[in-house]
């Protein structure tokens, strides 16, 4: 909806963006005065709109409205999309422009892209071989009935199932011909043998993660105390994959850092000025009351005496200049809230970026307050002297100019341009003729402040005489009623205005780390999953958070890609890879001793790459040498990164390996990133929650990533990976027990198992004691996974879950299906036992022996994994008493018959303890002779307290 007019005598409008892209902090629409007027005055409107065709940009949108034979220029500032929400204004009149589906909020609804897990993917490859399985049993079996009925031919006529003939119609009777008896008996088999394909397996899955996402959820370490958030899991399907995880790649500013602001020094005119003691906060009077900002930063006391002298040294003149520049450019909306204290009232800026929000609190403190804002002035409480600018224009900023510029009109009449930026960006348009010595001041404090991590800006300003104003009014208004190509236009009249600035500082704006970041990393670091840092900062301020966050050590060779040429870039690369294989091949050499042998595939590199690098590396063949370069180093950090720059560079990973990635971030800059990603991590921060919405988890600081992968993710793995390769194996052990007895009956695809227990075996019989185990089963607790994070490596190296494990589980499901059914069948073979009776044997015994497998894996016992296990062979016992008691089924009775014998009873001893043998066996001899480092950290949990042992003293397989 365009806006017409507001309650606001200046047409302006404050709206909430919350349901579009997730950030609390208000923004400011504003009604044009040429329309705003017409209502204030109680008249109509009538003109003509023009606007482009609906897309799903939300931060875009060009049209212009024919008034009065006058074309008004519309701009994203002019319009309120559906889901906004109004704030602080009592109304607001608009016309629709655009509805229904058109509008961008549908257009944007279509969601973040699928993602599979891995071992979902890996299952569906076992799937195809039980598969190839099934079809192998069914043809086996019609087969053999072929050639069964081809070998008794001769009495078809007399047996009971396959009489030739219908003695009283003549008439061929259930029997259809070898061909089709062969077809009908394959599809039969179909029916009987579809067991082994785990159906139920994905619905036990999906219950399986709901479980864990809500553990995950309740978990104290993953709750953020400082804005009162919990773990949310906002893709259940691949909770395991957390578990798998090699690369991680994040974002600096709201994932490492808080993204809280605050001004620390500035380097005014060359000179460089640091904080000083804490302020008790500049306060401005309006009438009986006294408003105050509400937040101080620290004041050097002699930038606060050359503000108040600013009336008589033309250095001082120069300080005031640099802080209304402060001021001035921006898009901050005060807001006045009231406190308990009538006299009393706190300035609140909203913005839409924090970086601004510091440089208004820091003009503020010093005593330059914006204390108003409408569509076509600011008001500026100058040292006590409330004075009003006119904005004149707004060049805003954008990713490819890196800078914002206004245009005001001064209470002097003069008119000045206002920039900031980058200093890349802002240097490239500088009067260096006469202000050299001052480029090179700033140049050298922006140094000394990128060193110390801070976040650097650089302000200038330009005077602009009526005619150069008057130039740039009607290219402006030129450029901004075009419908088509306004975006290009606009970034050509702000260059052509641009440009002999003069330097009036630079600033330097803290972000302090979350607390547990450099700890956070080093753990990482040991599990052996390669971190990643993607920022957009200078390169300076990148290195400074890389030693800050023990991501950089003194100890490692850095290499740094800083080119402006594709060729340059190329020679770059080709010298960082000689460089690799050179430092590699001097570790070979001087590592003496074997066991330090691979410790030198991890040689000590940390590749630093800039974003003007990676316009020529990306999308071309220079792709190749970056990855083999990038894959060589333990630590990469890319500065001045673009948002598609950030997706490139983990496809970059992605597609060309197997390794799981991992991206997180907190702003609408993570987003393809994330999306881009095996996993993605979206940390609710000041930026908004585009970076949440888009994400697969969400949590409150990057700390939460340790308990995350190294806790959870390893739980999710291990018990998943078991999960299913146990439901293979306890289908394919009830499947094989009906195979082994269609051999004995003529392969007619009858059995002796009844319907109903076929069907609950995977139903009830079997499966709910899995779900049990996928959710509260641990084979470590928490405490020995956090202390030793290479515990984490078995996912990495796909240790739970491999082909050989599914082969060795089918190998055992083969062996507990032989003794199974030949033990009762040698037992019975020459008894006048019923086959509803056997039946009842071979339903009940696989039952409890994959149950006993289950119950010898289990690490940890609770009541709910008792209650289930055991349970369910009770439950199994009073299913078979059930069915055998309804009369009007088959086998009535033949379970009281049975189990009254003590051969029924000896006979399920002998066939548990059979079958379990070479399951004990092989558990035993892995765990004694070949442990794993799960085994071995399982054996230290059993008899020492994990936080009492030396590590060093601890022989693990893949510690060294």
């Amino acid at each position: 909806m365009v806006l017409l007019a507001t309650s606001d005598p200046t047409g302006v409008a404050h709206v909430q963006t919350v349901n579009l892209d997730g950030e609390t902090n208000l923004k400011t629409r504003y009604a044009k005065q040429e329309t705003q007027v017409r209502f204030s005055q109680n008249g109509g409107v009538g003109g003509i709109l023009h606007c482009e065709r609906p897309n799903r940009n939300i931060y875009g949108f060009q049209a212009n409205l024919d008034i009065d034979g006058k074309r008004v220029s519309l701009r994203p500032s002019n319009i309120v999309l559906r889901g906004c929400e109004l704030k602080n204004t009592t109304w607001a009149i608009g016309v629709v422009v655009y509805a229904g589906k058109e509008t961008k909020v549908m257009l944007n609804s279509s969601g973040a892209p699928s993602k599979r897990s891995r071992l979902e993917t890996q299952l569906n490859r076992e799937t195809v071989i039980l598969s190839i399985m099934l079809i192998g049993m069914c043809t086996t079996a019609s087969v053999l009935a072929g050639i069964w009925l081809l070998n008794h031919k001769g009495g078809l006529e007399f047996t009971q199932f396959f009489r030739e003939k219908d003695y009283t119609t003549g008439k061929n009777y259930n029997y259809y011909g070898v061909g089709m008896q062969i077809f009908i008996t394959f599809l039969m088999a179909v029916i009987v043998y579809q067991v082994i394909i785990p159906i139920s397996l994905y619905i036990s899955m999906e219950l399986v993660r709901l479980g864990q996402a809500y553990f995950m959820g309740a978990d104290k370490d993953l709750y953020d105390e400082s804005s009162r958030s919990k773990f949310q899991c906002r893709a259940f399907n691949i909770n395991e994959d957390l578990g798998q995880i090699r690369y991680v790649f994040s974002d600096k500013t709201g994932t490492l850092t808080e993204n809280k602001m605050v001004f620390q020094c500035a380097s005014v005119r060359g000179v460089d000025y640091g904080s000083g003691k804490d302020t008790d906060g500049y306060s401005v009077v309006v009438g009986d009351q006294l408003w105050t900002p509400k937040m101080a930063v620290k004041t050097d006391p002699q930038l606060v005496k050359l503000l108040r002298d600013s009336g008589k040294y033309e250095e001082a003149k120069l300080v005031l200049e640099f802080f209304l520049a402060l001021a001035a450019c921006n898009t901050i909306v005060p807001l006045v809230l009231d406190t308990r204290d009538y006299t009393q009232k706190l300035i609140d800026y909203q913005g839409e970026s924090p970086d601004e929000q510091a440089l208004a609190y820091a003009a503020a403190s010093y005593g330059i307050v914006l204390v108003e804002r409408t569509s076509g002035y600011i008001l500026i409480d100058v040292l006590g002297d409330r004075q009003r600018f006119d904005i004149l224009g707004l060049h805003e900023f954008d990713s490819d100019r890196k800078r914002m510029s206004v245009i005001v009109g001064c209470p002097d009449r003069t008119i000045k341009l206002y920039v900031k930026g980058a200093d890349s960006s802002i240097f490239g348009i500088t009067n260096k003729s006469s202000d050299l010595d001052i480029v090179r001041a700033t140049e050298a404090h922006l140094h000394k402040y990128s060193s110390l991590g801070l976040r650097t800006l650089v302000v200038g300003m330009r005077e602009l005489s009526q005619p150069e104003f008057e130039d740039w009014q009607l290219a402006y208004e030129n450029a901004s009623t075009a419908v088509l190509g306004r975006g290009s236009l606009l970034r050509s009249v702000a260059a052509n205005i641009e440009c002999n600035i003069h330097i009036l500082g630079a600033t330097g704006i803290e972000d302090k780390l979350q607390v547990g970041v450099p700890e956070a990393i080093e753990s990482l670091r040991q599990a052996d999953i390669k971190v990643w840092i993607l920022t957009g900062d200078k390169q300076e301020t990148a290195i400074s958070i890389g030693y800050s966050c023990k991501l950089l050590t003194n100890d490692m060779t850095q290499i740094v890609i800083n080119n402006n040429s594709k060729e340059s870039c190329q020679r770059s690369l080709l010298e960082a890879l000689a460089t690799t294989k050179k430092l590699r091949a001097a570790s070979s050499i001087g590592t003496l001793s074997p066991m330090l042998a691979s410790e030198a595939s991890n040689i000590n590199i940390a590749l630093i790459v800039d974003g003007n690098s990676l316009v020529y590396i990306l999308e071309t063949e220079l792709q190749e040498e970056l990855f083999k370069v990038a894959t060589e180093c333990s630590v990469v950090i890319c500065c001045r990164v673009a948002p598609l720059q950030k997706a490139g560079i983990l496809a970059l990973i992605k597609n060309r390996t197997d390794d799981m990635t991992l991206a997180i971030g907190d702003g609408a800059n993570d987003v393809s990133m994330i999306q881009m990603a095996d996993v993605g991590v979206g940390i609710g921060g000041q930026e908004g929650r585009q970076a949440v919405m888009a994400s697969d988890f969400a949590m409150g600081q990057f700390r939460f990533l340790v308990p995350l992968l190294l806790v959870h993710g390893h739980w999710n793995y291990q018990r998943m990976s078991y999960m299913i390769l146990y439901n293979f194996y306890k289908n394919a052990t009830f499947v094989l027990v009906l195979f082994w007895y269609v051999l004995y009956t003529a392969f007619t695809l009858t059995t002796a198992i009844t319907e109903w227990s076929s069907l609950l075996y995977t139903v009830l019989y079997t499966s709910l004691p899995t779900i049990a185990v996928g959710i509260l089963d641990k084979d470590l607790s928490k405490s020995t996974l956090l202390v030793y994070p290479k515990l984490y490596g078995s996912g990495q190296r796909d240790e739970k879950y491999n082909v050989n494990l599914f082969v060795l589980n089918m190998l055992e499901a083969l062996w507990q299906s032989l003794v199974v059914f030949y033990l009762p069948y040698f037992a019975y073979r020459r008894s006048t036992i019923d086959m509803s009776s056997l039946g009842d044997l071979w339903a009940l015994a696989p039952v409890i022996v994959v149950n006993m497998q289950l119950a010898m894996d289990i690490f940890r016992w609770n009541w709910i994994i008792h209650a289930f296990v055991w349970g369910t062979i009770a439950a199994t016992t009073i299913c078979l008493f059930v069915i055998d008691s309804i009369w009007i089924l088959p086998g009535y009775g033949a379970i009281y018959h049975i189990m009254g014998t003590g051969l029924f009873w000896l006979l399920l001893l002998v066939i548990v303890v059979t079958a379990m043998v070479p399951h004990f066996v092989i558990k035993a001899f892995s765990e004694y002779f070949r442990p794993s480092d799960i085994q071995i950290a399982q054996e230290m949990e059993k008899f020492t307290n994990v936080n009492q042992v030396n590590r060093s003293e601890i022989p693990m397989e893949g510690f060294s």
